[in-house]
């Protein structure tokens, strides 16, 4: 296929450089051009403007947040995207921008599909992210492709775009309270002088298998919070989302409060681009043994 793919951070590189060894052909945008100049190397095909990118059969876009997707995915460039294009949006972006862009595309006989994918930066480089897309169905069909050469499932969720939003923002939300609890059964377990260590060696080896409780458990026993392979800041912004898309529908997340307010004690303490697992050194520091 011959797509776009706007937005190289950490995941969105590692995904183009994926899509380019399973043999399409990508023309890259950033708003850091250097970004895309590394890219250059691998076979993909830098462009001066995001309109450039935005055409072909797909555009792929990975943006940071809600506010990277309204400066770059304006009403301007849709005005001018080719008619029955597709757009597959996979960042982790609020509900109600969801509906919107929906709606946006909709409008100007675009195709729009939310693909939001669960993994860190590693996975995404080996190719096994989990993809969650919504949208209409020939749409998902023409890019599964693509989707095939960055993931190793994709979820078909529905025709509504925002329901893959708000399947990773509930996602998202179970991880960060696993994180927070983690956090504070460590601090409790210190205060006993029973090591962290062993505490997931038990609980892992049967009742509490798999990457979150074995990945940030691990982290926080060995208090190893740096590099960061998620940035508690951009936990923080998944919490928060998460809190909005409940408010939306009268439903209350107490635990999402605690994790949200965990999350601010660690940004005052200056902690916001330290790995998500520094909620430990959070319940740590509330016990006074930090």
């Amino acid at each position: 296929m011959d797509i776009g793919f706007i937005g190289l951070g950490e995941m969105g590189a590692a995904m183009v450089e994926n899509i380019l060894k399973a043999g399409h052909q990508v023309r890259v945008w950033n708003r850091s051009p250097e970004r895309a100049q590394r890219l250059a190397q691998a076979g993909a095909q830098v462009v001066g403007s995001v309109a450039e990118a935005f055409t072909g059969d797909a555009v792929f876009s990975m943006l940071a947040d809600d506010a990277a997707v309204r400066e770059v995915i304006n009403a301007r460039l849709l005005e001018q995207a080719p008619r029955g294009q597709i757009h597959v949006n996979m960042a982790t972006i609020s509900v109600a921008l969801a509906e919107e862009l929906a709606s946006e595309h909709a409008q100007r006989g675009l195709n729009y599909v939310a693909a939001p994918v669960m993994g860190r930066p590693d996975v995404a480089a080996a190719a096994k992210l989990t993809i969650v897309a919504a949208g209409p169905a020939e749409a998902i069909d023409r890019v599964q492709p693509v989707f095939d050469a960055v993931g190793q499932k994709t979820w078909r969720i529905g025709s509504l775009a925002q329901q893959a939003n708000v399947m990773k923002l509930a996602t998202n939300f179970l991880i960060a309270s696993a994180v927070e609890t983690l956090g504070e059964a460590s601090a409790m377990l210190a205060g006993h002088g029973v090591a962290m260590q062993d505490f997931l060696d038990v609980i892992t080896s049967n009742l509490f298998q798999g990457v979150v409780y074995q990945g940030y458990g691990k982290m926080i026993a060995e208090q190893r919070y740096e590099p960061a392979l998620f940035k508690a800041k951009l936990g923080m912004k998944d919490v928060r989302l998460a809190l909005a898309a409940a408010e939306s529908v009268m439903t209350p997340l107490p635990m999402a409060s605690v994790v949200r307010d965990s999350l601010i004690e660690a940004m005052a303490h200056g902690d916001g681009e330290k790995d998500f697992a520094v909620l430990g050194q959070v319940a740590a520091r509330r016990a006074g043994r930090r």
